[in-house]
């Protein structure tokens, strides 16, 4: 378990932190923006269960927990023969959001357009969870094109958002109360 006795360190007053290896690297370093923006995604699905509970919020109790695991992930760059084995995400983690995408989407009303963030509170911020989460993916993306990072790891956050969107629509009443975009509709 971890224990933090000290919060701030001074150690990254030279715009430089500690990957989980200890390697230091400047703060802007893609692999730190790519699990920075996994916290911010972690953060806002924080604010979405000020809306939600019982078995929505249980679930994003979980991928929340997930988050962490991702960040730490993306924290620990892939080195030969650690003296720990790091903890990396899961083929079973990426599966159980499979299924969770499949089993609320199986009660979904089918969609007949684009459907805009907004409804219900909880469908508002999830739909900003969404967004925030497709941006970690973007960075996680780009990081993999010149380091390693763990392919589940990019499984994970790409099946993230498509959950977050099927939550949206079943906060809206299963779709019945979603927001749907109306092409040209202000011109």
């Amino acid at each position: 378990m971890v224990q933090l006795t000290r919060i701030y360190t001074k150690g990254g007053d030279k715009g430089k932190t500690s990957l989980s290896s200890g390697t230091r690297v400047h703060k802007h370093d893609p692999r730190v923006a790519a699990y920075g923006t996994v916290d911010e995604t972690n953060a806002t699905v924080g604010m979405v269960r000020l809306h939600t509970e019982g078995e929505v919020d249980q679930l994003l109790s979980r991928v929340q927990n997930d988050l962490f695991d991702l960040g730490a992930d993306l924290a620990t760059p892939e080195v030969e023969n650690p003296e720990c084995p790091p903890l990396r995400i899961t083929e079973a983690q990426v599966e159980r959001l499979e299924q969770e995408i499949d089993r609320i989407n199986a009660n979904l009303a089918p969609l007949k357009s684009f459907i805009l963030p907004g409804g219900s509170p909880a469908a508002a911020h999830l739909h900003l969870a969404r967004t925030v989460s497709r941006r970690a993916e973007r960075e996680i993306t780009a990081l993999a094109e010149n380091d390693s990072v763990n392919p589940e790891a990019i499984r994970y956050i790409n099946r993230l958002s498509d959950l977050l969107f099927v939550l949206c629509r079943h906060v809206n009443d299963d779709g019945a109360t979603d927001v749907l975009w109306v092409p040209g509709a202000n011109r």
